[in-house]
Order: structure tokens, then C-alpha cells, then sequence
């Protein structure tokens, strides 16, 4: 009887561990699915960046051109 009670709670904790285990596995590929999305929207960004600083300059030097008019 106690032999019996004890093995079904084995099991059961084994269950949970498993669970468990399942869930660790969905966290850790999660957390690296958002580190490759962070590291690809920042390229893009630093990208976005640059178009905007030309357009910045472009605006300045056609500022300073019709100024001069």
C-alpha cells in the first residue's frame, strides 16, 4: 500500500517535471526567437537612421540654395 502510494507520487512528480521541462523548452526558443528579431530591427533601424541624416543634409544644402536666391 505505501509502496503503491509512493511510486503514483513519483509519477505524478514526474508528469510535472516533464511539464515543466516542456515549458523551459518554449521559453529558452522564445527568447531567442525575440534576440533574432531584436538584432534584425535594429540593422533596419540603424538603416532607417541613415536615410535619415542624407535626408537632413539634402534639406540643407537646398535650404542654403535657395537662400542664396
Amino acid at each position: 500500500m505505501v509502496v503503491e502510494e509512493v511510486g503514483t507520487i513519483i509519477v505524478t512528480l514526474g508528469k510535472i517535471g516533464l511539464w515543466i521541462q516542456a515549458l523551459g523548452i518554449v521559453v529558452v526558443l522564445w527568447i531567442i526567437f525575440q534576440l533574432f528579431n531584436f538584432f534584425i530591427n535594429r540593422r533596419r533601424m540603424k538603416e532607417i537612421y541613415t536615410i535619415k541624416e542624407d535626408m537632413r543634409r539634402m534639406e540643407n544644402k537646398l535650404d542654403r540654395l535657395l537662400k542664396k536666391r
